[in-house]
């Protein structure tokens, strides 16, 4: 699946429909800026697939940009958006820019020959603003086209705090505590720490991919995952069994899973989001899921109404999957990137404005997301949780990797290899899975 298809899926408020919005700006002229139509189009179209609540915060991002240039912004939300970009770009009905939500559909975008290469000031300004890892994924071909807007971060283990002080246990620094503590809890329970589900509709499969990417990431390194999603590593090499081996000590143990919901077999047919309430309940000690699972959260109420709150003293928290070795911060996710069909004055002050620091603070302080860009604040992020998560972002020491699977072909990321982990789950064969989910290579 398309990171953009995934997006809306984990997207932290109800996705409801398109959304179409335009600011209105001041009337007159500010200083410097004109009114948006003395040296450019007055009104700049944005295309994209975030919906809902997260449209209407996108668009209010731009009020100040509005007030000082004079040029509105009208964003366009489509819940389709991955499917029919590119048939309105070569058709002639592209937007003056496009949030585009992978590498993979921004390589597609840009073989149509139609996006335009990043003006030289937005290059300048990501070069400040972002670690070379994000420039690299809007770049093709020595050519950078797309400038980085915000992110999210994968690889959580959610929990609850006072379960643990009960428990006296602490967050694992390495994979080999994390066993330790996954032994300890259920000493102390009785029951299966760990609850999972991969049902994601005709998506189903990819929160298993999650957890391989991020073991693949730990064990074997950056070097390595590089080479795994270009397919130099191929998923029947040692390095990609490690992975699964170590995934399938959790995930494939009746005795760690599938608390709250059933058996080993039980995570397939339990949707990805279900999680959040078997956490929050305390029927379930341990989840892996993305920093999105915060939100979903808000959707849940104990028996006294009341939503639990994602503090590390309050009913939710969670922690990075640790890795191999302590101190190791090997990180993947995901994130959009801005792409330009003209070049238009007031199209290239957009994205100069989409690629600096003061966009970022506009969309984060308006709650629910993050950003990697280095000189956003996190202060202003709407929780500490989020907060943490865009500090581990902007550190220098963090070794980022975009989602792996959103990254290959789609007959492999959003094809086999989603489908191998369903069958893997279902009992086939680590070796099977592994020669199954190459195979998709050749289709």
């Amino acid at each position: 699946m398309a990171l953009s298809q995934r997006y809306r899926l984990l997207a932290p408020l109800a996705l409801v429909g398109a959304a179409a919005i335009a600011l209105t700006g001041c009337a007159e002229a500010a200083p410097g800026g004109g009114d948006g139509g003395s040296d450019g189009k007055s009104t700049i179209r944005i295309a994209g697939g975030i919906t809902g609540g997260e449209a209407d915060a996108l668009n209010e991002s731009f009020a100040q940009f509005t007030k000082d240039t004079g040029i509105e912004v009208e964003y366009i939300g489509d819940k389709s958006f991955e499917g029919n970009i590119v048939t309105k770009v070569t058709g002639g009905d592209a937007p003056d820019i496009a949030i585009v939500p992978q590498p993979g559909l921004l390589k597609t975008l840009v073989d149509t020959g139609k996006v335009l290469e990043a003006p030289e000031s937005v290059s300048k300004a990501v070069d400040e603003n972002w670690s070379a890892d994000w420039k690299n994924y809007g770049t093709f071909d020595g050519t950078f086209y797309a400038a980085p807007m915000l992110a999210n971060l994968k690889g959580y283990v959610w929990y609850s705090p006072a379960s643990f002080e009960e428990w006296g246990v602490e967050a694992p620094k390495t994979w080999d505590e994390l066993i330790t503590l996954t032994d300890t809890i259920r000493e102390k329970t009785g029951n299966a720490p760990w609850c999972a589900g991969f049902a994601s509709d005709a998506a189903s499969g990819w929160p298993g991919t999650d957890w391989i990417e991020d073991l693949v990431l730990r064990q074997s390194g950056a070097d390595t995952y590089d080479k795994w999603v270009a397919g130099d590593v191929k998923f029947t090499d040692p390095e990609i069994k490690e992975a699964f081996d170590a995934v399938g000590e959790i995930l494939l143990n009746p005795d760690y899973v599938n608390a709250g919901f059933g058996d080993v077999k039980s995570i397939n047919s339990t949707a990805f989001g279900d999680v959040a309430a078997k956490v929050a309940d305390g029927s379930c000690a341990l989840t892996h899921q993305a920093s999105f699972l915060s939100a979903n959260f808000l959707d849940v109420t104990n028996a006294d109404g009341e939503t639990p709150t994602v503090a590390p003293d309050g009913d939710v928290y969670a922690f990075l999957l640790p890795g191999i070795n302590e101190g190791d911060l090997n990180v993947e996710g995901g994130g959009e990137f801005v792409a330009a069909f003209n070049d238009d004055p007031s199209t290239v002050k957009v994205l100069e404005f989409m690629a600096s620091p003061e966009f970022a603070d506009a969309r984060v302080k308006l709650g629910g997301v993050i950003s990697a860009n280095k000189n956003a604040d996190p202060s202003l992020a709407s929780s500490e949780f989020l907060q943490e998560a865009m500090k581990t972002l902007q550190d220098d020491s963090t070794v980022f990797r975009f989602d792996a699977s959103d990254l290959m072909p789609s007959t492999v990321g959003s094809g086999s290899f989603w489908k191998g982990l369903i069958d893997w789950v279902d009992g086939k064969s680590t070796d099977e899975v592994l020669s199954d989910i190459q195979a998709g290579y050749e289709n």
